[in-house]
């Protein structure tokens, strides 16, 4: 057996043809895609306060 086999694929997203899109479409993907921008945003700073919460909790 190949270890290998045994490490979990990480998914790459499929990239959309944007040339099929229209303008509206393209404008409606861009704003998708910044949701999720934020969202990932949000979830970092709750991880950055969580880990700084614990190396203030340990330091002292």
């Amino acid at each position: 057996m190949d270890w290998d086999e045994l490490d979990p694929k990480k998914k790459v997203p499929e990239k959309k043809n944007l040339e099929i899109m229209g303008v509206a479409e393209l404008n409606a993907y861009i704003a998708e895609l910044e949701s999720e921008i934020g969202r990932t945003r949000a979830t970092i700073a709750g991880k950055q306060a969580a880990k700084q919460g614990a190396e203030s909790f340990f330091k002292k």
